[in-house]
């Protein structure tokens, strides 16, 4: 594999707000940091102000650590079973009068009881470690007191109040607003969830956003001309902000780690992660051996064939079979599995090895060449008794 990424460069890290999605970024940061991307400034807001001061700390085996044990109670003081229950919706195992005194409760104290939260960044917040790290970091909260953003570098907080003020960033309005060192704060994430610009205005060039998709309004802002930024973003749900579920975690960190690597890699898929350069012209190769494939199983399974989505279907017999693959097959998978009219060879190509994959139940949690794939699929298919029934048609023209 070929890296797309340039480790020449030293890149800014955007660590957007999210609440317990925020596991996806360490994933995402264990693969940059594996693979020797230089991180020389981070942004973050909430959770990501708390995982920006994890990685400058560079200890990543504490910073999984606490993600994959995360629980509600460590960040909320609640019962972890029964947030469980409510966050699940399992109707069965809640107690409808308990969830009311509860919920008249939060009414009473004005929001949930964060003093975990508290505990848990005093417990792996290492000041000196923070200061003296090559990586600087800046933080966004808002100010309720002074009814203003705060951009923070956190090196020229005083000394004892880089824990207060990561809580700041990551008050959620649900939390329970106490007063820190005087003033009241409000996660930074209700006027900038994305703090691109922090690292903009403080003139770095390359820069990498670990996107969430949580809570809050994202700041629009115009990218200079000279500004390079690099997305690294999660295709599947990553779970509810206040989802501090250890399972979900621990699944949302691998996502991120392999996102990243897609990112950093170059890697084709949307569903998997493929070490594949296919041009339009191999792709469409394969496709007609495939769809010519198709074509004469339809003709020997006429009543199997009537059964499948019109747009497969064979058109005429008077259609040679290259003009009814070109025609009706190729267009109408196109259309089908790639949901766009613009579709591509290579992409379709693509999309018919995942869904196969996916029908498969083959892991998606490592990277494959086309080889590697295909003889997958084919040792799979082989262990199905009868696979006609449970696989997608097009599965079985793979050779």
């Amino acid at each position: 594999m070929e890296r797309q990424m340039d480790l020449s460069k030293e890149y800014g890290l955007v660590l957007e707000g999210g609440g317990a999605k925020g596991a996806y970024q360490i994933g995402a940061w264990q693969a940059l940091r594996e693979e020797g991307v230089k991180i020389r400034g981070i942004s973050g807001v909430s959770v990501g102000a708390l995982n920006g001061a994890l990685i400058c700390m560079d200890d990543p085996d504490k910073a999984r650590e606490i993600w994959e044990n995360i629980s509600y109670s460590q960040v909320m003081d609640v019962d972890d079973a029964k947030m469980d229950s409510i966050v699940r919706g399992d109707l069965k195992n809640i107690n409808l009068n308990e969830v009311v005194q509860d919920g008249l409760k939060l009414i009473r104290e004005k929001g949930m009881d964060v003093t975990p939260l508290k505990n848990l960044i005093a417990r792996v917040c290492d000041e000196e470690v923070i200061r003296n790290s090559p990586i600087d970091l800046y933080i966004v909260t808002y100010s309720l007191s002074d009814h203003q953003l705060l951009d923070i570098n956190v090196k020229d907080v005083p000394d004892g109040l880089i824990g207060d003020m990561l809580l700041a960033s990551a008050y959620l309005p649900t939390f329970k607003r106490e007063p820190l060192h005087g003033k009241r704060y409000i996660d930074g994430g209700v006027q900038d969830r994305v703090p691109l610009d922090s690292l903009i205005k403080r003139g770095y060039h390359d820069i990498i956003v670990l996107r969430i998709y949580g809570f809050g309004v994202e700041k629009r802002i115009k990218i200079p001309e000279d500004v390079q930024v690099t997305d690294i973003a999660p295709r599947k749900n990553l779970g509810g902000v206040l989802e501090f579920d250890s399972a979900r975690s621990r699944r949302n960190m691998k996502l991120g780690y392999y996102d990243a690597k897609r990112v950093i890699y170059g890697l084709a898929g949307s569903e998997y992660y493929l070490d594949m350069k296919l041009s339009e012209e191999a792709a469409y190769e394969r496709l007609i051996n495939m769809a010519i494939r198709y074509d004469r199983w339809a003709e020997n399974n006429p009543e199997k064939a009537a059964e499948m989505p019109a747009s497969l279907r064979q058109d005429e017999e008077t259609v040679s079979r290259l003009r009814r693959v070109n025609e009706v097959i190729l267009p109408g998978a196109g259309r089908r599995l790639c949901h766009t009219k613009d579709w591509t060879y290579s992409g379709l190509y693509i999309a018919l090895l995942e869904q196969t994959a996916i029908a498969l139940r083959i892991s998606r949690y490592r990277i494959y060449t086309e080889e590697e794939l295909l003889h997958k699929i084919k040792v799979k298919k082989e262990s199905y008794e009868d696979t006609e029934r449970v696989l997608p048609i097009w599965a079985f023209f793979f050779e």
